[in-house]
């Protein structure tokens, strides 16, 4: 095995250091859980064990870290509700996490002990849980006791369309990638303060309720740090519940910092790789690279993909994402074998082209199209 990056060498040692001085002190581990996803026949688990002042808890739930969904009440309720547990967004970057230390996670019939990573990360596959489709509970155990349920979508093998949505000037206004601004927004700003992008939560609710069985995963380079941040965000423009699929800033091993491109090259792969029959309507910005990271996944698998929707930003908003008044529009023209490339700026003028697109597309389409699956036996 390679020697870690001399970045990944220093981080741990800090981390260590500050985690024992922490332990003495009597901080305890706690484990915050994440979304997680699978199929009937395999799951994949997240979660990230922190230290914390806290007892551990005998069973604690996914909202009693983001709070809870806000229904019920009139607006000012709903409001009172959101203040207890909305948080300046530097506080969401002062954690401890717990290095290498053992969970259990149970998963209806399957139990797995596993350890999470340097940054207390815990990212595994579970078989054999013999779940049926649906929302279920996994119990995630650390080695002190303190027990969470994180809740975990099981997917119908019947299901075939599924949407991936950044979030980064998607759904949520944060003018990345300009340093300062979005500095300010994430480490500043009241978690309330940020405005979500105008049509984009219709558009996800109207993709999903053309199939009960439609998920939804937000991709984005995001920190898990934000997670219980944006799951409130999401809940309060209501948007559909779906995982978050985050990373870590931290260092690596190969290197000071995470590439966000690759994080989302891989964790797209890895969806296809999952659920090979879903075709996927892919959803970003112009704002960073979404046009050329969908575009390239698009003709590498245009099986895998129904449409690719690029939400377009304004000129104020392109100068603040990249210093210049014009589009990323790199990608123009270019052959996507069939798949549409779609632009507007809001999720309202978004849906309406993609209606006009799907109705375009049934025409010149056979009616009763092949999955890929059956496809690969037919040319077999």
């Amino acid at each position: 095995m390679a020697r870690p990056h001399i970045a990944a060498l220093l981080e741990d040692a800090f981390v260590g250091r500050v985690e024992a001085v922490l332990r003495r002190r009597g901080w305890q581990e706690r484990v915050t859980g994440y979304t997680g996803y699978g199929t009937t026949e395999q799951a994949r688990i997240l979660a990230r064990v922190l230290l914390s002042r806290g007892a551990p808890r005998e069973s604690g739930s996914f909202d009693d870290d983001i709070g809870p969904e806000p229904v019920g009440g009139n607006a000012v309720e709903q409001a009172a509700g959101a203040l207890q547990h909305a948080v300046r967004g530097w506080r969401n970057f002062i954690t401890a996490p717990a290095q290498n230390v053992p969970v259990t996670v149970t998963l209806g019939e399957a139990e797995l002990t596993a350890t999470v990573d340097r940054g207390g990360y815990l990212d595994i596959e579970l078989d054999g849980h013999d779940l049926e489709p649906g929302w279920h509970d996994a119990v995630i155990r650390s080695g002190n006791g303190d027990t969470v349920r994180a809740p975990v979508r099981i997917l119908s093998p019947q299901t075939t369309v599924g949407v991936v949505s950044d979030i980064d000037d998607t759904v949520m206004v944060t003018h990345l990638p300009r340093l300062m601004i979005a500095m300010w927004n994430t480490f500043f700003r009241d978690e309330l303060a940020r405005e979500p992008v105008t049509g984009m939560a219709p558009l996800l609710r109207s993709l999903v309720a053309e199939g009960p069985d439609t998920p939804v995963f937000y991709l984005s380079t995001g920190a898990w740090n934000t997670a219980p941040t944006l799951t409130r965000f999401l809940r309060r423009h209501k948007y559909p519940e779906g995982p978050l699929l985050l990373t870590d800033w931290g260092a690596t091993n190969t290197g000071w910092f995470r590439s966000g491109q690759e994080h989302k090259i891989t964790e797209l792969h890895r969806l296809l790789r999952d659920f090979p029959d879903i075709r996927w309507v892919l959803i970003g910005d112009d704002g960073q690279h979404d046009p050329m990271i969908y575009g390239d996944f698009t003709r590498q698998h245009p099986d895998a993909v129904e449409a690719v929707l690029i939400r377009q930003l304004t000129t104020a908003q392109q100068v603040l994402s990249h210093g210049l008044p014009i589009a990323n529009d790199e990608l123009l023209g270019k052959d996507y074998s069939g798949v549409p490339m779609l632009r507007a700026p809001d999720g309202f003028r978004l849906h309406a082209i993609l209606t006009r697109s799907r109705a375009e597309l049934a025409r010149l389409r056979p009616k009763t199209p092949l999955t890929r699956r059956a496809r690969s036996v037919e040319h077999a």
